[in-house]
């Protein structure tokens, strides 16, 4: 298929580019297979390039000789294009929705985009590559744990990795007999190892038990597997009992005590799919209304429920955490299919607990290990975002909502993530739009089939230069070996407004204070470089001293300038 052949009116002069906070830019918009481009006729060439993958929905209206666009996005930015002539609105329009909604994820950018603009230091498709991922998890497993190639064919589970781990004592025969009795073939994997105590975390999809009662014994010893000796675990289902009894009719279930007696079975429910979208777009609503009164506008951010969410996933989260850190116990997590509420606890708990993940390159490794490579469907999730009245059942803002979770954490321990605010948002973006294909497809099989790896740049290659990096770090970051404990009290959780109200209201103030807090770490940076090359020249002129013999060489005072000399700079 050629663009071409979509596109109606591929340029049109005299459009005035309207924006909250910015002055309006006039020039030319011209409509590309993948972008909306708008270059302005003044003398500061702004310019502005838009991803049709991007665009949410449209709102077209026609006057007399003229007719406006109202772009929404996926990011939440509202743009007003003002354009000449009926019939160039018209045609602009008709072009941007069709464009923004091809099917076809062949025909979408990162198969497009080239990166001329930057040289790839480090292959982002290599950086987290399963096995190597896998075999970092287990390395303080002592030999207990193993990396199964039994879905290197993606013919077991079409949503796992081609490598998963599973304990040591398992043969590949019973994980295929497991994968039989799962949700999707989704049998239980290991998702995190506590150097500390042994305990682990895993996930998997709901037990295909049905109203029949079905069993699997090999299944049942899978599980106890994982258990180390006179240790019980937990089963932590994100679905409420009365949820989970509903699905016994469909096939599905829960482990029955009987069956499952070394572990204990809680139930966490957490919202999914349409009550998640709805109360994404109820809080967007209330965000873009500029005029609501002060209390209005608190009513209308309650009712759209989206904080309740979050505190669910993390008090979620902070009870798998609390099983594994404080009791030694392991966890099992799972809700029905495994790709959505499962991830987003299983997640949020190893950022709890391992304060690698609090790190730019350890929280990459974790999004690659337990979102894109653990079959989080990311083309059916984010395929709309919070503007659009055309949606299939399948959207739903379920990696946003562990992004906000994560935010939260990081407010309530600011100097314990190496990573800011702007690091989370640019994952939220590229998540719904991207010119590469990190987050493209349902699935690692699905990739493969389209030949991502080969055809498309990792996100992660341009993220880690130097130069881009340094933007998404936290300049208040000190390493925190500790497992951090959030609060989930409904006051200790806010409105992530960098986010929500970044195109609502006016930042300035709030960026001139980052780039001042980096400006004072800069020069604390060159006052202690200052102080150490200082003491340096002390220890010189004494060293002097004594050889002139200008001053007693018994030792004391030249021990204390050196150790002056290598102690940290207070």
């Amino acid at each position: 298929m050629e663009f071409v052949e979509l596109i109606k009116t591929p340029k049109v002069d005299g459009v005035v580019l309207n924006r909250p906070f910015q002055e309006p830019v006039d020039g030319t918009l011209c409509v590309t297979g993948h972008h909306l481009i708008l270059s302005s006729r003044t003398g500061n060439h702004e310019e502005l390039w838009l991803l049709h993958r991007n665009i949410d929905c449209i709102e077209k209206r026609l006057e007399a000789n003229r007719g406006t666009v109202i772009v929404k996005c996926k990011n939440f930015q509202v743009l007003r294009l003002d354009i000449p002539g009926q019939d160039e609105t018209f045609n602009i329009a008709g072009s941007i929705e069709v464009l923004s909604s091809l099917e076809d994820v062949s025909l979408w950018y990162p198969f497009y985009f080239r990166p001329r603009q930057f040289d790839i230091m480090e292959d982002g498709w290599q950086a987290f590559q399963v096995d190597s991922e896998l075999t970092r998890l287990i390395s303080h497993a002592d030999h207990s744990w193993r990396i199964s190639s039994v879905n290197k064919d993606f013919s077991v589970c079409p949503t796992y990795p081609a490598a998963v781990a599973v304990p040591k004592s398992v043969s590949d025969e019973l994980l295929l007999a497991s994968a039989g009795f799962r949700d999707r073939g989704r049998f239980p994997v290991l998702s995190y190892y506590h150097n500390d105590n042994g305990a682990v975390i895993m996930r998997s999809g709901q037990p295909l038990v049905g109203t029949s009662g079905r069993r699997s014994k090999e299944d049942e010893q899978l599980l106890n597997a994982s258990l180390r000796a006179g240790k019980k675990g937990y089963i932590i289902d994100t679905r409420s009992p009365s949820v989970a009894q509903m699905a016994k009719s469909r096939g599905g279930g829960w482990e029955p005590e009987a069956n499952y007696s070394q572990w204990k079975r809680v139930h966490r429910a957490m919202e999914r799919h349409t009550v998640l979208q709805e109360a994404l777009c109820k809080l967007i609503e209330a965000c873009s209304d500029s005029r609501a009164s002060t209390d209005k506008w608190l009513s209308r951010l309650d009712s759209s429920g989206w904080l309740s969410h979050i505190k669910d996933v993390l008090t979620c989260a902070c009870l798998t955490a609390q099983c594994v850190d404080k009791e030694g116990a392991s966890v099992l997590v799972h809700g029905t299919e495994g790709t959505e509420s499962t991830l987003q606890v299983t997640s949020l708990a190893q950022v709890i607990l391992d304060p690698d993940c609090r790190t730019v390159r350890g929280f990459e490794a974790l999004v690659e290990r337990e979102w894109v490579q653990a079959g989080h469907p990311f083309n059916e999730r984010c395929g709309k975002s919070a503007f659009s009245n055309v949606r299939s059942r399948y959207e739903a803002p379920v990696f946003l909502l562990f992004l906000d979770s994560v935010w939260q954490v990081c407010q309530q321990f600011p100097c314990s993530f190496e990573f800011n605010t702007q690091f989370l948002i640019l994952l939220f973006e590229h998540a719904y739009a991207s010119q590469f294909g990190t987050f493209l497809c349902n699935s690692e099989a699905e990739k493969t089939k389209l030949g991502v790896h080969q055809k498309t740049v990792s996100l992660w290659s341009w993220l880690n230069r130097p130069e881009v990096l340094q933007n998404y770090l936290n300049p208040m970051y000190e390493p925190n070996k500790a497992v951090i404990w959030p609060s989930v009290a409904p006051q200790s959780l806010e409105l992530w407004s960098e986010l929500y109200l970044r195109w609502s209201q006016d930042n300035s103030t709030q960026q001139e204070t980052i780039k001042h807090i980096l400006s004072i770490k800069e020069h604390n940076k060159e006052l202690r470089t200052k102080v150490i090359r200082m003491r340096r020249q002390l220890l010189d002129l004494q060293k002097e001293a004594v050889d002139r013999g200008l001053l007693a060489a018994d030792g004391n005072s030249m021990e204390v300038a050196s150790e002056a000399c290598t102690s940290p700079v207070s």
